[in-house]
């Protein structure tokens, strides 16, 4: 482990607020131009749609291109402020975009294009109603006594974010059925929720293979400056280990990631492994807590002030 190396981990779809950014956009120009450099590219004004209560921040295929916008600038304003310099790089689902660009493996005014068509074809995969998610929160969840629990079910495991958390995916008519095997199956005395999540599509499921072709041919139009050299520092949630040096291998774990388990646990571990210098940039701060799960200390920066008082204290 190299104790001097410094890695960063970006949350996903979930983490958007309203206002995300826009403090790294007032105080530095390299965050405001990261947002204008996204807008360029996309063709309508990103920033207006991160800062404002506009009901469209939650529509998919806005919310993704403005979360990895706002990440990327929340990163290059710290890089350009304190020298923030990551050697390693990991992303939660859609977070794992932002790790990408952050690695420098692909190209920001390429990845909000292959985002925002990646988030339509996610919504338009299942019609609304019909598909849904629910956090199982226990300790010490047993991942295959859970898959075996609902494998004649038409959901699966979606992603296993901790030890103590896992997210599973599809029908939302058999969540019920869900609940009530893993209540009996898993609670026995231990704490134990089943929290039906506020998403409108079954997303990481056996429901998003039908959109995997169409994504695969987003990768190839869109995604033609792929440099694979740093790949190998970005964790991949379909694998749970490092990227490859291979663009196509690269294209298919994200290709995969749509309607496989996003392996988050094992890309914890991985990064840790690295070292423990872990940062995580975004509007929200999800991962903070699933990394204590493993015994990691996380450090948040979901603002401007947050970030000047972590690195004004030395860290």
């Amino acid at each position: 482990m190299d104790t001097d190396k410094i890695a960063v981990v970006f949350p996903g779809q979930g983490s958007q607020r309203a206002g995300m950014g826009k403090d790294f956009y007032d105080e530095i120009p390299v965050s405001r131009h990261t947002y204008e450099e996204a807008a360029d590219t996309l063709g309508w004004d990103v920033a207006a749609l991160c800062f404002s209560d506009d009901p469209k921040l939650n529509l998919t295929e806005y919310t993704q291109p403005c979360i990895v916008t706002t990440e990327i600038a929340m990163l290059r304003g710290l890089a350009e402020r304190f020298g923030f310099a990551p050697s390693y790089f990991g992303g939660h689902s859609l977070g794992e975009f932002s790790a990408l660009v952050a690695a420098g493996v692909f190209q920001l005014s390429e990845t909000v294009k292959i985002v925002q068509a990646r988030g339509k074809l996610m919504q338009d995969a299942v019609p609304v109603g019909v598909g849904g998610m629910a956090a199982v929160i226990s300790e010490e969840i047993d991942i295959n006594k859970l898959k075996q629990l609902i494998f004649d079910l038409p959901v699966d495991v979606a992603n296993i974010n901790s030890v103590n958390q896992v997210v599973i995916s599809g029908k939302i008519s058999a969540l019920p059925e869900a609940e009530k095997r893993l209540t009996e199956a898993l609670a026995g005395g231990k704490p134990f929720r089943f929290v039906q999540l506020n998403v409108s599509a079954p997303f990481h499921s056996r429901f998003m293979q039908s959109i995997e072709d169409h994504f695969s041919k987003v990768l190839l139009d869109k995604a033609k400056n792929i440099k694979t050299e740093t790949a190998p520092q970005v964790t991949s949630n379909y694998s749970g280990g490092f990227h490859p040096t291979s663009a196509t291998q690269i294209r298919e774990n994200l290709v995969k990631q749509l309607s496989n388990t996003v392996k988050w646990c094992d890309n914890m571990r991985a990064l840790a492994d690295k070292t423990k210098n872990i940062y995580e940039i975004g509007p929200g701060r999800p991962l903070r807590d699933f990394f204590k799960t493993i015994g990691v200390n996380c450090k948040s920066i979901t603002g401007w002030a947050a970030a000047q008082k972590t690195f004004a204290a030395g860290d």
